[in-house]
Order: C-alpha cells, then structure tokens, then sequence
C-alpha cells in the first residue's frame, strides 16, 4: 500500500534523508520511530506531497507521490504534529471545507463529517470556534480531518500529543480499529504507544534505517545473552560462587540490597532456560525465594541500543545564526518519552 525505495533529501550539503527504503501493506499500523533529527518529520512531509525529494521514489495505493500527486493524496489522511485548523471557524465550518476540499461528494459531506466527529469523540464541539479549542480537542479535530475522505492511507506525526490519559487510551483504540480498513504509519516519541499499536516498526537515524522488523522480533534479536532478576534470603551468606557454578549461568551481579534481602543479575547463555535449577539451588540451600523473574528488552532499550552512538566532532548542519534551509528540522523540538 505504502512503498518507499531509496529516498533521499538533501538541503545543500547537509542530507536529511539518506536511501531510505520500506514498504507498509495493506491494513498494517507501521511505527515511525527515530530520535530528533533523524528525518522523520522531511520523509512524512514528502509521502503527503508536502515537499519534493532529492531522489528515490514514493507510492501510495500504487500512485507515485511525485508523478501522480493527486491521485496519492487523494488516498491519504495527514495529521501534522501541529493539527492545521482555522481559528475563525467553527469545527463544523472546518470540516466542512476540508470535505470541500477533499471532493467528497457533496450529498456525502454531512454524514461524513458526523462519523468522523463521533469517531474522535468531538460531537459536543460542532458550533466551537477552533481557535477557542484546548490543546487535546484541537489534536482531536485534526485527527477528524484526517478521516473525513475515508482515505486508504493515514499518516498520523504524534497523533495523541495534548491529549489526557483517558483521551490517549481512547485514541489508541480509535487507531487499533482503523486498521484493516486503513493502512497506518504513526510517528510518535511515547515508545509504549508503538509496542501497544504497531504490528511492526521502522526505526531510523540520520536518515538511514537501522531496523524493520515487529517490536518482538526486534527484542528477539537484540537480546543476546538473556538474564533472570533474582531476589533471595541468604541470611548473610554470599551465593555469587554458587549460583555462577549452575551450568548456562554466565555472570551474577548485585543489583540491589534492601533490608536484608539480595536481589541480583543472572546473565544467561544464549538459548538457556535455567530457572528451574536456579529455584531448586536456592531452596536446596535454604535460602528464601522470594522473587525469580526473566528479563527481556524494552522497546526504549531496543531504540537507545540502535540509535545512541557518538557524534561527530563536526557535522555537516547549519550551524546556530546561520541561515537554515526550508524545511531543515532543528534537533530542538522533540524528546524522548518513555
């Protein structure tokens, strides 16, 4: 549904996207992750026809983004990370003009416009000026806009940004519903939001992806040695020697002390389950279990191992005071939430 093969985009010297290559199939909720400046934001603005590339191509629905614009947006939804309304409209007057402007039928756009409201829980705020909107049901109203055409494809850049706990959760099931009958890539910093939406991620940095492939794979793959956390009674006695002397066990490491009970880092060799002999050491020399748990790889792991490395004593980015290109992202607006 969605293809990408070998996009690139450069402003002068500095290259914001490098070779960029993934596909997105039919009814997948893709997630778009990579830290400030990695060229999320230039490659989503290029898949709408926002801006052009340097080279490579983009289709959607099997339209060439760059030859077949048209035809490519209208099979698109956009949320921008900042929603584009109009403050001197209502909400209804908005979507009203984004249906206008999608072409939907107009003995369709009524009925539209109140599936897309209801769907994103904004009924109660059809006669608001958007301008008078909070932050949360502005986000809300974008998203309604994205709908409005019932496009094939959604791309949505921090679709829950503003939005409450209970509008979050609401949101991600609102997502978790559209698939199948849209394909989605979302972009988003709060990395729970992919593990609990996303059937598979791309991460990049600096325009380059370093990995494709479902949040389980990724940990799969990137676990290497595995690692039990083991918390015990020894009633004074050191178990370092004993518990390394269980075969598959590699390491064991303190990992805390607290009110006479040790908790400490089994590491593992690869492919070994031990956790059976390690409970039966413990009980056979009479110290207290009291907690045995594997553990595995968070998707925030996973992302720092693939994206933190050392940076360049000097880059190739407009330096502060200088003037910058259009549309050159500034690795000052985006975090990291965990």
């Amino acid at each position: 549904m969605v293809e990408v093969q070998h996009l690139t985009k450069r402003y002068g010297s500095f290259t914001a996207v490098d070779d960029l290559s993934f596909q997105v199939e039919r009814g997948e909720i893709l997630g778009f992750l990579g830290p400030n400046g990695a060229g999320k934001t230039t490659t989503m603005r290029i898949l709408t026809g926002y801006q052009p590339a340097s080279e490579g191509s983009a289709r959607i629905g099997g339209f060439d983004v760059f030859e077949q614009p048209i035809e490519a947006k209208r099979r698109t939804g956009y949320l921008p990370e900042t929603p584009p309304l109009y403050p001197e409209m209502t909400v209804f007057e908005y979507l009203h003009f984004v249906a206008r402007i999608n072409d939907v039928a107009p003995g369709n756009r009524t009925s539209q416009i109140g599936a897309a409201m209801e769907r994103t829980n904004i009924t109660d705020m059809t006669d608001r000026y958007c301008g008078k909107l909070s932050k949360g049901y502005r986000q809300r109203v974008g998203l309604a806009q994205a709908l409005l055409h019932n496009p094939e494809v959604l791309i949505l850049d921090e679709p829950t940004a503003g939005l409450d706990p209970r509008q979050i959760i609401e949101t991600r099931r609102l997502i978790t519903e559209l698939a199948g009958d849209h394909t989605i890539i979302l972009s988003t910093h709060i990395l729970p939001e992919v593990s609990q939406t996303c059937q598979r991620v791309v991460i990049i940095n600096r325009g380059k992806v370093v990995a494709v492939d479902s949040p389980d794979n990724l940990t799969a793959r990137l676990q290497g040695s595995q690692s039990l956390y083991l918390k015990i009674d020894t009633n004074g006695v050191d178990p370092v020697p004993t518990l390394q002397g269980i075969p598959g066990v590699v390491n064991v490491s303190s990992a805390d002390y607290r009110e006479g009970l040790s908790g400490f880092q089994v590491e593992l060799a690869p492919n070994s389950d031990v956790r059976r002999e390690v409970a039966r050491t413990v009980v056979t020399n009479g110290w207290g279990l009291l907690e045995l748990r594997a553990q595995q790889m968070s998707l925030e792991d996973i992302f720092l191992q693939l994206t933190t490395e050392e940076e360049p004593e000097h880059e190739d980015v407009p330096q502060p005071g200088a003037s910058s290109p259009a549309g050159y992202e500034k690795p000052t607006e985006e975090r990291i939430d965990g």
